[in-house]
């Protein structure tokens, strides 16, 4: 391009000329390179040292290490190492071999960390192959197949220098059709732990082992004196089952030197078990569980576990922190649910375990912190908070990592656990090889962290809540090898918080904005603490007129604490399903107190008495109930003289009472009234019966009218008896003594005759005593009693 540029019939110009050597040097670079690097890669695969490669069927061999024995090497001993090694190419890899690289010390927690993270990758260097006999040869390995392997070495072989951590590559190299030469097809990185004298100073170490399930049991409990308990599912009897994670996890922690850290929910579902208990079924029906002797077994190796232990008790049923403290104080009550979750902690760690629990330490999700969760966790009595450093982290540049224990202000201890050490054993563990790499970096990272400083420390390790099974055993399986180790001791969690802080360490709490995003996600929302709200005020307005408050309170108590577990984060439906189904039990219980309906009356006359039925289909007693009826018309019609009328109800269980109002009337006309239940402290009870009473008493302007016409009928009466007497008297005269045959004496004497004759022409019934008149027709209610109501009293409908 340059000659191009130049004009014809002229030479170049030296400018010119040094641009087109310079670039034809640089186009003949790569072959150049590409001739020096055969050479040299034939020195670097006989030394054992891979490079880069940028072939395609680089790591086309998966190395899967399986195990590695003993997790800690000492003076000798030899390690054992097995595993697979499996083709995923599409071609067969031929004269292939698995040997063993030693690699560099690492020197910093950061080292340990990155290597874990590339243990399968075949960039960088590996370090010189151990080599000789001990090696694996495979003739050839045919695509899809796993082959296994093993190897043992003396530890003298592997060369290993001062005390530290030093890489181990699993490494394999082979050829194929394609490229018929030794190369790196795969490797797996780990690490060799290197102490094999007493450490100098070692560090105390602290793990704490969780004993924490999801919500099993429900706020339903039988109607018999023991009541029954009712659970949601049967998976906790699985859990506890041989082979289950929570029998795994006590299995393995009995045998080592842990703090226990237990929800009390967990204790008192499986004490549960061990009696009579039924299991909601899918249909909605329930079914009589039948694990009995597996809750047992399960709760006496408990007890023996513990026995010498130090055990932490959560708050029951391990209410979520950071949702409470983000989302739940704005609702009035919410943090009296935590009190009342740490409470009830004595009254069942302690009599089924029969140790005192520890209840001072609060642990947030993940050890997540900021001011407000502090500030909750502290409110129920708790004066000390598990954190985790990758919150509260260290800003102040230690070159090594500080105690757990610091202060944070308020007469507050932050124990502050290890997040390397605490997250190496979440993730998917279900396969060896993982768990293998998982309890080697675990080791690796306690190694390095001795060897930071001649500073004795204290650390602590909280692993994720709810371990699985395959989980637990790498945990074990690390804790195991720690404990023999010679850098560290064990220390139990009230020791950790106890040790002299670290004056350099990191005491200022993360702001509310720091908090993960990812955690905030899965907290409990406000709506839950609403709902949560609710069912207490119905329970609140509930056991206030019960006999025995605490068949409802504690069954309903312990269901509300479950509602807002930490175990509901990752599964809102599930969260949302188990409040509403416990409100909506609470409420099918508070309708079992109800009154009955009436149907509308008649009232005829000046007064009446209208019963009213309060019924009770609990199986206990209510009281301290009052039952008002009122009028919405006074002026028409007056309850025991007033607008309305209220008089104390008590009602036996499976029983009615009936209440009786006597009513005056005052106009004819339709009057509505309205009859409440209510409790004590004036708050409504249940729902209202209304009914209509139709008034037909008749007023005195009536009364009056009514009045005169008698009178009158009376006068016309009087006036007819008269004009007769007379004229009898007068035809007496005109006959005379002897006229008709006989004395005037001799005539049959009739004095009522009169009377009957106006009797007949009235058809009135005119007695004074007859009780009753033709203006008060029979009334349709009963008429006014003053026998009082009857407690307990069954009324037909």
């Amino acid at each position: 391009m340059a000659e191009a540029a130049d004009f014809q019939g002229t030479h170049p110009s030296p400018a010119r000329r040094w641009l087109r050597r310079t670039g034809a040097l640089l186009a003949g670079a790569p072959l150049l390179a590409g001739l020096l690097q055969l050479p040299s890669a034939a020195s670097a695969d006989a030394a054992g040292q891979f490079p880069s490669q940028d072939a395609s069927d680089t790591g086309s061999v998966s190395v899967a290490l399986d195990s590695l024995s003993p997790d800690v090497l000492t003076d000798g001993d030899a390690l054992t190492v097995s595993g697979t090694v499996t083709n995923n190419g599409k071609q067969t890899v031929t004269g292939a071999h698995v040997g063993l690289s030693v690699g560099p010390k690492l020197n910093t927690r950061s080292d340990v960390q990155d290597t874990a993270q590339r243990s399968d990758s075949v960039q960088g260097s590996t370090g010189p192959e151990v080599g000789g006999k001990y090696v694996e040869k495979f003739s050839k390995l045919t695509p899809g197949v796993a082959e296994p392997f093993s190897i043992t070495v003396p530890v003298d072989k592997l060369d290993l220098g001062g005390d530290g951590v030093y890489q181990l590559a699993v490494s394999l190299s082979g050829q194929t059709s394609a490229q018929p030469w030794d190369k790196l097809l795969g490797i797996e990185r780990t690490f060799l732990p290197w102490q094999p004298d007493e450490a100098d100073t070692k560090t105390k170490t602290t793990f704490l082992w969780p004993l924490v399930s999801t919500v099993h049991m429900t706020a339903e409990t039988g109607s018999n004196e023991q009541q029954t308990p009712v659970f949601l599912n049967d998976d906790l009897a699985k859990e506890i089952a041989p082979g289950g994670r929570l029998d795994e996890m006590l299995s393995l922690g009995k045998d080592l030197d842990v703090t226990w850290v237990i929800d009390p929910d967990l204790l008192a579902s499986v004490d549960a078990m061990t009696r009579s208990y039924r299991v909601r079924t899918d249909s909605g029906n329930t079914t009589a569980g039948t694990h009995q002797a597996v809750a047992k077994q399960w709760l006496g190796e408990l007890q023996q576990a513990v026995a010498d232990k130090e055990v932490v008790a959560l708050p029951f049923a391990d209410p979520d922190l950071a949702s409470l403290a983000h989302n739940g104080t704005s609702v009035s009550g919410s943090l009296s649910h935590l009190k009342e979750a740490t409470d009830v902690v004595a009254n069942t760690v302690e009599p089924i375990l029969h140790v005192k629990a520890n209840t001072d330490f609060a642990w947030p999700v993940e050890g997540a912190v900021d001011p407000s969760i502090i500030k909750v966790a502290t409110s129920a009595g708790a004066d000390k908070v598990i954190a985790r450093s990758d919150s509260l982290q260290e800003t102040a540049g230690l070159p090594y990592t500080p105690s757990a224990a610091r202060p944070i202000g308020g007469g507050t201890t932050a124990v502050v656990a290890d997040a390397r050490l605490s997250t190496v054993f979440q993730g998917d563990l279900t396969k060896a090889s993982a768990s293998t790499l998982a309890v080697q970096q675990f080791l690796a990272q306690s190694l390095t962290l001795d060897k930071q400083t001649n500073k004795q420390r204290s650390i602590v390790v909280a692993p994720q809540r709810m371990p699985t099974t395959r989980q637990a055993q790498a945990m074990a399986a690390a804790l195991t090898a720690l404990q023999g180790s010679n850098w560290s001791e064990s220390q139990d969690l009230a020791s950790a918080a106890k040790a002299k802080p670290d004056p350099g360490a990191t005491t200022a709490v993360p702001s509310t904005s720091a908090y993960p995003p990812s955690l905030r996600k899965q907290e409990l929302p406000r709506s839950a603490f609403d709902a949560i709200a609710t069912t207490q005020d119905k329970l609140d307005n509930f056991q206030v007129i019960l006999s025995d408050e605490s068949r409802v309170v504690t069954p309903f108590g312990r269901a509300i604490n479950r509602g807002m577990s930490t175990s509901w984060r990752g599964r809102p439906a599930g969260a949302e399903s188990f409040r509403i189904n416990v409100e909506n039990h609470l409420t099918e219980l508070t309708s079992q107190v109800k009154l009955i309906d009436k149907s509308d009356t008649k009232l005829s006359g000046r007064s009446a008495t209208i019963p009213v039925t309060v019924q009770n289909n609990l199986v206990q007693g209510v009281e301290h109930l009052t039952l008002r009826l009122t009028s919405t018309s006074p002026t028409r019609l007056q309850i025991g003289g007033d607008a309305y009328q209220e008089q104390p109800v008590t009602v036996s269980g499976g029983h009615s009472q009936t209440v009786k109002f006597t009513t005056s009337a005052k106009a004819n006309g339709q009057a509505t009234v309205v009859a409440q239940l209510y409790t004590q402290d004036g708050q409504e009870y249940g729902d209202a019966v209304t009914f209509d009473v139709k008034v037909t008493e008749f007023t005195a302007t009536v009364m009056l009218v009514i009045g005169g016409g008698f009178l009158l009928l009376v006068l016309a009466g009087f006036r007819m008896y008269t004009q007769r007497k007379r004229a009898a008297a007068r035809e007496a005269e005109e006959d005379g003594p002897g006229e008709a045959g006989g004395e005037p004496e001799d005539r049959p004497k009739n004095p009522e005759g009169p009377a009957d004759h106006l009797k007949e022409e009235s058809g009135t019934d005119a007695r004074a005593d007859d009780p009753e008149q033709p203006s008060d027709p029979t009334p349709d209610t009963a008429p006014e009693s003053a026998d009082p109501s009857g407690t307990g009293e069954r009324v037909d409908r």
